[in-house]
């Protein structure tokens, strides 16, 4: 197994955690905050991105009658009280209501008792917060506030008080001073990527000295060509990551051109390769695949990151990024042929090497389990482990594994210790279909064996075959115990549309997708079984599904060639067999 943690790792979150510490302490002190983080007061948005809410107009109103739900906890706030008085249930839920990111679904509301609140508590948290605090104002908490409110556009100038329009713009450029000065701070990953185009942002909106925007554009330049691979992916594998920074650059670059403002060319060959590896990891018109701690998405973060490169084609492989896509007749199947990322990119990943999705025309037919940032935190180590994707676990174990609880893991943050290198990966395309296959060695330290995983996509796309096997590499001799034998599960997670229903002898099942699109799985691996699974993509709360599952005991010498160390599986398109 690969080590994923160095000690310049170490080095690095200890260097950066002083700093941040450092950095707090010094904006604590009255006269030396005034100094740094004065900017001016800015008359207000002399140009503005996009004004259309993109948020959950439904939120919208749970939130506009007082009940805040972040992070899959939940604060009621009476009439007459301010939630910045409220203690946090948790300091996750504090960071995402100081980050604001819940204004999109307010302002979705469209009405004027919602405008009328979301002023009311960014008036509020100005009076509260608005001088300083060290937790609200942390480098990353600020960058998505001032996303937020710049993303609300012109209501931060709306009909008010005089004064009260002053105070959030002054305190909005005060907050733009302080990105600035900390943006060096942030960990070298996508949320960096994001800061800095919002500080972009920030400069050609509120007109805001010229040196923030060279300040953040020149770290924008360097983080784009540190993180955008080659082949367009975000070197944290995460497909929305990829999205979410096409989305910011595409409204970028609509803001710079609107204010005839240049950008720098490096911008635009990343945009190019993004919209690449979007339309790559595309799972059906609706969202994306969710591998390593990303969701499905939305259709409009899709739309917006593919504007103007609707037409840009996907490609088949992406090696840097260690994925493949195969498409025929209508289905798209994505496996992830690579171990987690390395270092702070790897902070979200997951125990999914040679899991995969499945989308037929109908829909989503196999997933992973997911994640969404509006998910309650008690699953998020539990979805990161290999039993909550589409692959084969041995004796419930994952293929990677993460830092214990300690100090280390406190420095660093919850990331997998060692991964499942290497992972080998191939192709072939014939007229009948496609073949991929893949393997990895996540398994040979602790149990001495290797995995391996064939799938066949007929050209039609209605027929998807695979094998997994579990072998015993040649150059490591027999094992010390040939009698031991392996207890390994293969788990297809269903998604939460879809219908299972179990053949009398337990070999086979139906699944109808919600369109009535039917589909026979069958094995030759022994009984199938049909458990309770959960979907956290959709970015909703936890959804109820169900996932077929074949259980059984390998031999530790086995070869992956025949059974029992051998198991065989078809997904098969039946037709039309059930109502829409």
């Amino acid at each position: 197994m690969g080590a994923l943690v160095t000690s310049k790792d170490m080095a690095d979150a200890l260097g950066r955690s002083v700093a941040q510490e450092v950095s707090a302490f010094a904006n604590m002190i009255a006269p030396y905050r005034l100094a740094a983080l004065s900017a001016g007061t800015p008359r207000g948005l002399t140009h503005a991105s996009d004004t259309d809410p993109a948020g959950d107009a439904q939120r919208g109103a749970v939130l506009l009658s007082g009940r805040f739900t972040l992070g899959g906890e939940t604060l009621n706030v009476a009439p007459g009280e301010t939630v910045w008085e409220r203690p946090a249930p948790s300091r996750a839920f504090a960071a995402r209501l100081h980050g604001f990111g819940w204004l999109d679904d307010l302002l979705a509301v469209k009405n004027a008792a919602a405008r009328e609140t979301a002023l009311v508590l960014i008036d509020d948290w100005t009076a509260h917060f608005g001088r300083w605090n060290s937790f609200a104002w942390s480098p990353a908490i600020l960058a998505r506030r001032v996303r937020a409110w710049l993303n609300a556009g012109t209501l931060l100038q709306q009909e008010s008080e005089r004064h009260a329009t002053e105070a959030r713009f002054r305190t909005l450029a005060r907050q733009c001073a302080r990105l600035s000065r900390t943006l060096s701070l942030l960990p070298a990953d996508a949320e960096r990527i994001e800061a800095a185009i919002t500080l972009i942002s920030a400069q050609i909106s509120l007109g805001l000295p010229a040196k923030m925007k060279t300040r953040a554009e020149k770290q924008l330049v360097a983080d784009l060509k540190a993180q955008v691979l080659a082949d367009g992916g975000h070197v944290s594998r995460t497909p929305i990551a990829t999205a979410r920074i096409l989305a910011s650059l595409v409204r970028l670059d609509a803001l710079a051109g609107d204010a005839s403002v240049s950008l720098d060319g490096e911008i635009h060959r990343a945009m190019d390769r993004l919209a690449g590896a979007v339309r790559f990891f595309r799972l059906g018109p609706k969202g994306l695949a969710s591998f390593h701690g990303g969701g499905e998405g939305t259709t409009r973060l899709i739309e917006t990151a593919l504007r103007g490169r609707e037409k840009v084609k996907p490609f088949n492989v992406a090696p840097h990024s260690g994925y493949h896509r195969a498409e025929a007749g209508g289905s798209v199947i994505i496996l992830d042929t690579a171990g987690p990322a390395k270092g702070a990119h790897g902070l979200n990943a997951h125990a999914s090497a040679l899991s995969f999705e499945f989308a037929p025309p109908g829909g989503r037919l196999i997933v992973n389990c997911g994640w969404s940032e509006d998910q309650p935190a008690s699953w998020r180590e539990a979805v990161r482990a290999t039993a909550a994707h589409s692959a084969l676990t041995l004796e419930e174990t994952s293929s990677a594994r993460l830092i214990r609880p300690g100090w280390k893991r406190d420095l660093l943050g919850p990331r997998f210790e060692s991964g499942p290198d290497p992972v080998r990966a191939r192709r072939n395309e014939e007229d009948v279909g496609i073949w991929l296959e893949a393997s990895h060695d996540g398994y040979r330290k602790a149990f001495g064996v290797g995995v391996r995983r064939r799938v066949f996509l007929a050209v039609d796309g209605g027929d998807l075959r695979g094998e997994d096997g579990i072998y015993r590499p040649v150059e490591d001799g027999p094992p010390d115990d040939p009698g031991k034998l392996i207890r390994f599960a293969i788990r297809f997670h269903l998604h939460p549309g879809v219908k299972a229903s179990l053949s009398r002898d337990s070999l086979s099942a139906l699944l109808v997708l919600p369109n009535g699109d039917g589909w026979r799985f069958r094995t030759d691996g022994g009984p199938v079984r049909v458990e309770r699974s959960v979907y956290l993509a959709g970015g909703n709360a936890p959804v109820r599904s169900t996932q077929l599952v074949i259980i059984g005991e390998a031999e530790s010498f086995g070869g992956g060639d025949r059974p029992p160390n051998r198991v065989r599986w078809a997904f098969q398109r039946l037709g039309r067999v059930g109502g829409a």
